[in-house]
């Protein structure tokens, strides 16, 4: 589900994905801010979030913040994948069972974060008055259930480290529905970006992989894992449009808000889904996490990871900006690539390792043009 709860910025679009659960706030890159985000003074405007690294005071205490959430998001999310690599691939106790309900893994995530959200609204927020209603969310709720769901399935078929590089892809298909669908014209730096990151993905999945990664997947099957990941991007595009809606009919909501609606739809259905019936997979999960204390610690410490990247997430924006936000945690998903081919038993190919360097230069470069655009746009206002 991506592990990930980081802000993205694709070519005209960010995404606001809060916790491992894919919530997006769609928000325009000429200007906005992701509702609720708070700074030490109040609310970050959104001439604040948009000067992304620049237009901030200097000083070794900003430094030495900066590392902080640096550390703090590199740790809660490559732990978080990591662990999601764990659970979805290692073959626990002396019966060597695998942890076959990932599903179970969404459902988690949905009650830890609902209680974390929850309690930091409770803390952090001043007013809720004129935020969304929790009933508005249930739409966008189900897009965001299913769609985490197929990502974290995928993992039954392909690597994870294929599964990181298919869903860092999120700019091609916002690209084709801008100028397919919405005759957005793109310049062809954003171009090349796109065909960066789609040959280096086309590249990897054509790659054959090792015979130890594949021995370690539950049912290789490399088109039916790709299949999922992009399929996880569509339903995500939906809920981006959905979120979009809401925030736009609702302008006070806050990001605590967003992720507590999401979260509580998101935990009803997949209550429904796996305890709604006597055969329900979540009864087996349950039993294994039973027999098997290690896969419930793995899973808890998973969602947690989420939790708090999130506070993570938020003091780098609300601190730096998204554009910081953004080149941190694009750094982090290379690291996790890197982490999981030494740790957990992953080796790429030279091919292969040119496939992922191929993306990242897509995903520098296009945080490189961000960067040129608020400079332009930073001179024009002095």
């Amino acid at each position: 589900m991506g592990i990930e709860g980081v802000l993205l910025r694709e070519p005209r679009i960010r995404f606001l994905q809060l916790g491992a659960l894919h919530i997006k706030h769609i928000v325009h890159l000429e200007g906005g801010k992701p509702p609720g985000i708070q700074s030490g003074a109040g609310s970050v405007g959104s001439g604040e979030l948009s000067s992304g690294m620049e237009g901030h005071s200097t000083g070794v205490g900003r430094v030495f913040l900066l590392i902080f959430c640096v550390s703090g998001i590199w740790a809660a999310y490559i732990t978080q994948g990591v662990l999601q690599e764990t659970v979805s691939t290692k073959r626990f106790g002396p019966d060597g069972k695998r942890f076959e309900h990932l599903p179970f893994l969404n459902l988690a995530q949905n009650v830890v974060c609902l209680i974390w959200s929850f309690i930091m609204i409770k803390l952090w927020s001043r007013s809720r008055a004129g935020g969304a209603p929790w009933w508005t969310y249930w739409s966008a709720g189900i897009t965001n259930t299913i769609g985490p769901a197929m990502g974290i399935e995928a993992l039954k078929y392909i690597s994870y480290p294929a599964q990181v590089l298919a869903k860092s892809s999120k700019m091609i298909p916002v690209m084709l529905m801008g100028a397919l669908v919405y005759g957005i014209k793109y310049t062809v730096p954003e171009y090349l970006c796109t065909f960066l990151v789609a040959g280096g993905v086309s590249a990897f999945a054509l790659t054959k992989t090792s015979s130890k990664t594949i021995s370690k997947l539950a049912h290789p099957n490399a088109p039916l894992g790709y299949g999922l990941c992009f399929l996880n991007l569509g339903f995500d595009g939906f809920t981006n449009a959905t979120q979009d809606s809401i925030s736009v009919r609702y302008p006070k909501t806050s990001a605590w808000d967003i992720m507590l609606g999401m979260n509580l739809w998101g935990t009803i259905y997949n209550m429904i889904y796996m305890f709604g019936w006597p055969q329900g997979s979540g009864f087996e999960a349950v039993q294994f996490c039973k027999q098997h204390p290690e896969a419930a610690w793995d899973i808890f410490v998973y969602c947690l990871c989420g939790a708090v990247g999130q506070n993570f997430i938020f003091l780098t924006i609300s601190r730096f900006g998204s554009l910081a936000n953004t080149t941190i945690t694009t750094t982090r998903k290379f690291v996790s690539i890197v982490v999981s081919s030494l740790l957990s038993g992953n080796p790429l190919s030279a091919k292969q390792w040119g496939s992922v360097f191929m993306v990242f230069s897509g995903l520098s470069y296009q945080i490189y043009l961000k960067w040129k655009k608020l400079q332009r746009q930073q001179k024009k206002t002095m």
